[in-house]
């Protein structure tokens, strides 16, 4: 699975990023909208974990590049996962 993670708190990003790579997972990290928007035009991702308030593009603006302008992006969007079943 690859996996763009986008957070402005650079430690945060990291430490998501590596939780990520641990499970396996192909992490890309971008630290702004504008970085964002730079790599999701470059690769395809799985799963975005996406920061909302961030410099250059807003998260809700970069969650509407990527899932339409209809999307209910200012909400969060998960799917639960146990040990036995992961999200």
């Amino acid at each position: 699975m690859r996996v763009l993670v986008v957070e402005d708190a650079r430690s945060l990003a990291e430490v998501v990023a590596e939780g990520l790579r641990d499970q396996g997972m192909a992490v890309d990290v971008a630290h702004d909208g504008l970085a964002a928007a730079a790599k999701l035009d470059l690769n395809a991702y799985d799963v975005v974990v996406l920061d909302r308030d961030l410099p250059g593009i807003h998260g809700d603006a970069l969650c509407q590049m990527i899932t339409g302008p209809r999307a209910a992006c200012g909400r969060p969007r998960t799917r639960p996962g146990t040990p036995d079943r992961p999200a």
